[in-house]
């Protein structure tokens, strides 16, 4: 006969076994549910961020789309065109199939800017190109006026520093008293080379002696350097030198660009000039703009300008060629943004207008 408490012992036992196999049983299906859990959370996450993606696409292409259009229809490029109405968008992406989500995009003219290589007569590269010099000293003088907390750099020192940060073939010679050349970056820390070329990205400029990121990026109210000025706008050259075919002719679309760079543009000291023209390109009746911009001399119809104001012909433009497309996509709660820069150009095969893709980063 079995002793009472050895059998009480073994009961304790398998219910302790018991109760352990429950434990692992229910910690493995807690574990296999998180897993499975977050597999669909993920799997679905991908989903959204490809429809995403698709969405943004096609904004983008839509965007190509109008600008091709508007291409077709006239030569001038301005504020009062489709491309430039967020109305005229919104009933165009009516006509996308997205039965989740939203997708909106807007269109920016990128020679509505300062052409950052222009500064330099490229394809030589080596000399400034006087009229964008001169355009130059007012803009950076007005950027400078802005805040106190610029009253100690010069206009000079930045222009000189960007002129040395483009050309080459100088044997590093510093322009002016207060350029600088790759003795002077080699000689921070990190060091680093002059560029010694046409920049391929904006945010090189703070790469460049005197080019603080508060004047780059702006601050408090102000917009930086980065709002007004491109590096986008290289043509093909009539010559070639050292190899090189292209150059950056500098023209401004005066009917795209900013109050800042219509003031840079205009020689004069009263930015009220600058202003009139701003006003006189956006003035409405009845909801349509009634001011014709067509034709580099528009501006002179401008009642508050004086007959003698003539901008430079070297600096002016009325048409387009290089745009910035903002995509953004919502989905669920993901967001993404593409920031696509194309140059509108002609097919020399079949003679159609196109948008060719220079840069497309998604954020």
């Amino acid at each position: 006969m079995q002793n009472p408490d050895i059998i009480k012992n073994n009961r304790g036992i398998a219910l302790l076994i018991t109760l352990g196999v429950i434990t692992v049983l229910i910690t493995g299906t807690l574990e296999m549910n998180r897993r499975v859990r977050g597999a669909v959370i993920s799997v679905a996450a991908a989903r959204d961020r490809l429809t995403l993606t698709q969405m943004t696409s096609a904004g983008v292409h839509t965007a190509m789309a109008m600008l091709i259009a508007d291409r077709r229809a006239s030569e001038t490029d301005s504020i009062q065109e489709d491309w430039a109405n967020p109305e005229k968008i919104a009933e165009v992406l009516q006509a996308i199939p997205f039965n989740k989500g939203r997708v909106t995009f807007s269109i920016k003219d990128e020679l509505g800017k300062i052409q950052v290589n222009s500064l330099v007569d490229f394809p030589k590269g080596r000399h400034f190109n006087e009229s964008q010099k001169i355009m130059w000293d007012r803009f950076t003088r007005l950027l400078l006026s802005m805040d106190d907390s610029f009253k100690d750099i010069e206009a000079t020192a930045i222009i000189n520093s960007v002129k040395d940060w483009l050309d080459s073939g100088d044997d590093d010679a510093t322009t002016g008293l207060n350029g600088a050349e790759s003795e002077y970056y080699q000689g921070l820390d990190p060091p680093y080379d002059s560029k010694n070329g046409p920049m391929n990205h904006i945010e090189e400029l703070m790469q460049v002696k005197g080019i603080t990121p508060e004047l780059f990026k702006g601050i408090n109210e102000m917009s930086g350097i980065e709002s007004f000025m491109t590096v986008y706008g290289m043509t093909r050259s009539k010559n070639k030198i050292d190899n090189k075919e292209f150059t950056f002719e500098g023209k401004i679309n005066i009917n795209t660009a900013d109050l800042p760079v219509l003031i840079a543009m205009i020689p004069s000291e009263n930015p009220e000039y600058a202003q009139a023209i701003f006003n006189f390109r956006n003035e409405k009746e009845d909801g349509n703009y009634i001011n014709a911009l067509t034709g580099t001399t528009w501006y002179k119809n401008v009642p508050d300008i004086p007959g003698d104001i003539t901008i430079d012909p070297k600096l002016i433009t009325v048409s387009s060629d290089f745009f910035e497309i903002k995509a953004e996509a919502a989905l669920n709660d993901m967001e993404l943004t593409a920031r696509v820069i194309v140059h509108r150009e002609q097919n020399k095969k079949t003679k159609k207008w196109q948008c060719r893709v220079l840069s497309w980063q998604a954020e």
